[in-house]
């Protein structure tokens, strides 16, 4: 469960630090010496690109969330079908223990 924890948690800072640059290019664009026009379509491509990039992150992080929550319920239905196993043997050492005891004090 931790490491779903830790995957998720990545994916939030891969995002943000995304975000970040995508904002920090386009005030560095927005200072440096060009035209106007110059200036309003290198920052259209860069968060077009930005927001491609943003998105195809977010994608693969909710892949990978889908993707363990899956394997985690497999586990559980696996160990709940161990414990479930073990419980019906212990029931039933527990009942031969019981007639065992029963015979030896009707003896």
């Amino acid at each position: 469960m931790a490491d779903e924890e830790k995957g998720a948690c990545l994916s939030t800072i891969v995002i943000s630090f995304l975000a970040g640059a995508a904002i920090g290019s386009g005030l560095a664009l927005l200072f440096a010496p060009k035209t106007g026009r110059e200036v309003r379509e290198q920052i259209k491509d860069l968060t077009d690109d930005a927001v491609d990039r943003i998105r195809e992150y977010a994608r693969d992080a909710q892949e990978k969330i889908v993707d363990t929550l899956e394997s985690g319920k497999e586990l559980v239905k696996e160990k709940k079908s161990i414990i479930s196993t073990a419980i019906e043997a212990g029931k039933e050492a527990m009942e031969k223990e019981r007639e065992r005891i029963s015979e030896e004090h009707k003896a």
